[in-house]
């Protein structure tokens, strides 16, 4: 598609032609017109978040194991006000390998949201996956975030924007103590979180110390070499051999 083609199809998606007749107008298939269109609110997402413009939030979505670290807050006090410093991890120990998913969507353009998906391994990794930003419809987020959940027990919850913050920036931090880096994806969804006050936190690692449970894409000796230097050997639990959480996870 030619750069004159899509400027074409902006201008006439501004004056809020659909897909169809814009295709018909231009003489294109319809197929093509919806590529255009996500393509340029992915490119004017990334743009307004480098430039530190956030959409509204829509939704945040957390896994039920990252939920249970979380103390139980009374319904008529707000989470700003009890949360601070270091949330205790009371059953730590009990989330499968570690691993916990975070969603950040926000309000688009035209009963559009832009989602942000964040796997945690708050035991040692940190950041261990990241789906950059991705606009859809609303329709389609619910299907893909139902898609996403299913592969963690229980069912998401709905969970104030400092929440999530503070469970991706937790894990993000422990890890990079550890001396490891999130994942290459991270950087193009960071933004999307917004500003972290650094406030609310959950507590990393499994009874007190990092925990390493090896995935399939993993390098463990490469990991296990890092754990070993920045904690010293004896320091750290490590699991290697772990069957993935599912055949077609992430």
């Amino acid at each position: 598609m030619t750069a004159t083609q899509q400027q074409e199809i902006r201008d006439l998606r501004a004056l809020n032609l659909t897909p169809k007749q814009i295709a018909r107008k231009l003489g294109i298939k319809v197929s093509q017109v919806n590529a255009a269109i996500q393509n340029q609110a992915q490119q004017t997402t990334l743009d307004r978040l480098a430039l530190g413009e956030l959409d509204p939030v829509y939704q945040c979505l957390a896994s039920e194991n990252l939920i249970q670290l979380l103390p139980k807050i009374p319904p008529e006090n707000s989470i700003k006000n009890l949360l601070s410093k270091i949330i205790p991890a009371k059953n730590n120990d009990d989330i499968e390998r570690g691993l916990g998913l975070v969603v950040i969507a926000r309000v688009a353009r035209y009963n559009q949201v832009t989602f942000c998906s964040y796997l945690l391994d708050i035991w040692c990794l940190g950041v261990k996956d990241t789906v950059p930003p991705r606009t859809v419809d609303r329709i389609k987020f619910k299907e893909v975030a139902q898609a996403s959940f299913n592969l963690f027990p229980g069912a998401p919850q709905e969970v104030p924007l400092e929440v999530a913050q503070g469970m991706i920036f937790s894990a993000c931090e422990y890890a990079e103590s550890l001396g490891f880096q999130p994942h290459k994806d991270f950087e193009k969804a960071r933004a999307h979180i917004g500003k972290w006050d650094g406030i609310i936190r959950i507590e990393c690692g499994r009874d007190g110390k990092p925990f390493y449970v090896s995935g399939p894409h993993d390098n463990p000796q490469k990991i296990m070499e890092t754990l070993t230097k920045s904690r010293g050997e004896g320091n750290f639990d490590f699991m290697i051999g772990s069957d993935p959480i599912g055949d077609d996870f992430w």
